[in-house]
């Protein structure tokens, strides 16, 4: 087992723990049993030298708060759910509405807020697990759910989230962390290149709703069919950007047919990293960090700034449980539910 240390104590008094992992080629990993936080993730570039490229918080008692979501294991339910209900087997459920009238990444004390137990660590891998009960952030049904992450040899970061309910519930857990492949505290993303493979995105109100409206990407800023730097339609006069600030919308993924496959790359031409994301799921949210808090103190006493790191969170869609035409993500009684993402890194 590897060693951990201690960091402090939680919001109700639990032990706050850190645990490294690493692989032989150079990748490492800090993670902590408040909210299964991916704290730091060192990444060689094509010099072999090593930078951490994931965005955080200097201090334990930011993380309490951690209203960006920093390297966040988010759950049970990720992105937002329109005015904050949904029904479900003919009962409707009120959450809280944390993000205006909305719901967002289940309230205010979802599962990135809590402190985990730990399941299994070893030199490469580590997982955990919590249990959520019957109704607890308003979701019905008794959940456990478990995340494990591994450093494999072939310089893939894994991410495996499993769940058992003994109800019908919602489950779309997703990993929040903000990525800088050029290293956590070297400003802002604009250069760096993103290709998706998407032909459509799920359009969204000001708020951030999708309604069941599907936009092909084709002729406008959202097209990253082919790699673009991230800042190339930042600003365009586009009714989507706009409205969030930059890029936080859920893009459809092709070939869905539960099978890990590529969906994402991103490139920093400068260091050489670059970044692929794999995963079985039918969406991923680009976020390019538009609400960042530029008064917030990150790692090694920096300030980041607005769009300082991309979010690319592989999901269901956002809304999906009220709308008919997507794909509900939905647990049922006595069935357990996995699905992987991995981020794969190479140097060009």
């Amino acid at each position: 087992m590897t060693e951990s240390e201690i960091w402090g104590r939680g919001p109700h008094g639990e032990e706050v723990r850190i645990w490294t992992i690493s692989n032989r080629r150079g990748l490492r990993a800090k993670f902590m049993n408040l909210g299964a936080v991916l704290l730091e993730l060192d990444v060689p570039d094509r010099r072999g030298e090593t930078a951490d490229i994931v965005l955080g918080y200097r201090d334990l008692e930011s993380y309490f708060r951690n209203f960006a979501c920093f390297g966040a294991t988010v759950g049970p339910n990720a992105n937002r759910i329109g005015q904050a209900a949904f029904a479900l087997e003919g009962r409707l459920y009120h959450l809280e509405a944390n993000d205006g009238v909305n719901n967002l990444h289940s309230g205010s004390d979802s599962f990135h807020h809590r402190v985990w137990q730990l399941v299994e660590a070893g030199e490469n891998s580590i997982s955990f697990a919590i249990t959520s009960p019957h109704m607890d952030l308003g979701f019905p049904g008794n959940l456990t759910m478990t995340v494990s992450y591994q450093l494999s040899e072939d310089n893939r970061l894994i991410i495996d989230y499993e769940g058992i309910c003994d109800r019908t519930s919602l489950f779309n857990p997703t990993n929040h962390s903000y990525f800088n492949l050029a290293g956590h505290n070297s400003g802002q993303v604009f250069d760096q290149l993103l290709q998706i493979s998407s032909d459509s995105f799920t359009y969204a109100d000001a708020a951030s709703i999708p309604d069941g409206q599907i936009r092909s990407v084709k002729d406008s800023p959202m097209d990253f069919r082919v790699p673009k730097p991230i800042g190339r339609d930042l600003k365009a006069d586009y009714d989507q950007l706009k409205y969030a600030g930059g890029y936080d919308h859920n893009w459809i993924l092709r070939d869905c047919n539960g099978q890990v496959r590529p969906v994402a790359t991103l490139l920093d031409p400068v260091s050489g990293r670059r970044m692929t994301v794999s995963s079985d799921l039918p969406g991923i949210q680009f976020y390019t960090g538009n609400y960042i808090d530029e008064s917030e103190i990150g790692k090694g006493g920096c300030h980041y700034p607005k769009q300082g790191g991309v979010c690319l969170e592989t999901q269901y869609f956002p809304n999906a449980i009220n709308v008919e035409s997507f794909t509900s993500p939905l647990i049922y009684a006595g069935q357990p539910v996995h699905s992987r993402t991995v981020f794969a890194f190479s140097v060009i």
